[in-house]
């Protein structure tokens, strides 16, 4: 039964995660190439997941930034560092996915590192919150600073000379552009694997224990879920992705991955001193990116003073829609805590 729990939660966890999380690194991707046919997009993006599950599995862990074999590269460890031992599994574990999948159709970004991981390791909430709320601080100064450097040259331009089938120069060379946007997006998918898988693979239990057949159906499950999500191009929650500004531009999306994943790549160190192994919320990191950038982007088309209030009340809407996912995975918790009349004093240690 804990292994029939552990394959269902895994499936229900590799929609749910992937389908809510695609808004951060395949969202722009998925809208700037909307005119491609959706496996061939599935093609690149499973490609890529499929060299870096196995890289993990193999034991190559090291090259991306986690250690040996370990399918969550070092984030289980960040967990249970503690000595927390892993839970013998209900199937109560199966309503972080459950309710994950119920609040995506509403198009709201939660994020799912604390909508699951508080589920099985509630200790670890203080450490991950810290750090996610780091994470959304350096995304928005990052981007405000990148972007105001940039958007004066390139944004200003990509308005000026848009894509209309007609190749005038390097700023509409498509080709070129669809190279550095796929590069830039394999980079960022590659990034957020390292930093998300443990959301999924934690269901798996201890990542040093998993057999060979498991990993086989871990990676297909992860394929097929994601070729559905490219089947529906993103759902619901590419909406908050078409609402900034200028994002359907091929050229600007290829900004956004980039800047993302290298603020990604940053916290493989421990930028913070809180630890490169806590896991953390890329959600928050990817809202504060977008909103950094919506800011700039207003900031040098001067349309502050004229939407100002339109741009921050944009901002605080997506961080309030964010921070549903750390209410509803705290409730989730005492909820489970009640349900199997378990103490509550630990939580609020």
């Amino acid at each position: 039964m804990n292994e029939l729990i552990m394959m269902l939660g895994f499936a229900l966890a590799a929609y749910s995660v992937v389908g809510n999380d695609s808004i951060q690194t395949l969202g722009t991707f998925l809208v700037s190439n909307e005119r491609r046919k959706w496996w061939q997009l599935w093609l690149f993006a499973g490609g890529l997941m499929a060299i870096v599950v196995t890289t993990g599995y193999l034991g190559y862990g090291e090259l991306l930034g986690g250690k040996g074999a370990d399918l969550t590269f070092g984030k289980f460890d960040g967990v249970f560092k503690d000595g927390t031992e892993f839970p013998k599994m209900s199937f109560w574990y199966l309503l972080p996915p459950l309710a994950l999948l119920f609040i995506t159709r509403f198009g709201v970004p939660v994020s799912t590192t604390f909508l699951v991981l508080t589920f099985f390791a509630p200790k670890a909430l203080p450490s991950m919150l810290t750090k996610s709320l780091g994470g959304y601080g350096v995304a928005f100064i990052f981007a405000i600073i990148m972007f105001m450097l940039l958007s004066r040259v390139t944004e200003r331009l990509f308005l000026k000379h848009p894509f209309d089938g007609e190749d005038k120069g390097l700023w509409t060379n498509r080709k070129f552009w669809v190279g550095l946007q796929w590069a830039s997006t394999g980079f960022l998918w590659s990034q957020w694997l390292t930093q998300d898988l443990v959301n999924i693979m934690v269901y798996l239990g201890d990542p040093d224990e998993v057999s060979l057949g498991t990993f086989i159906y871990a990676l297909g499950i992860l394929l097929v879920m994601l070729a559905y999500i490219f089947y529906r191009r993103g759902g619901k929650i590419q909406e908050i992705v078409r609402a900034k500004t200028n994002t359907q531009d091929i050229r600007s999306a290829t900004f956004i991955d980039f800047f993302y994943g290298l603020v990604l790549l940053l916290f493989k160190f421990d930028t913070l001193g809180i630890g490169a192994q806590i896991p953390m919320s890329t959600t928050w990191v990817f809202l504060g990116m977008l909103a950094g950038r919506e800011v700039a982007m207003r900031i040098r088309l001067e349309e502050v003073t004229k939407d100002g209030k339109k741009v921050w009340g944009m901002v605080f809407a997506d961080l309030g829609k964010a921070t549903i996912g750390l209410v509803v995975s705290v409730l989730l918790v005492v909820f489970l805590y009640v349900v199997e009349g378990r103490d509550l004093a630990p939580l609020l240690d």
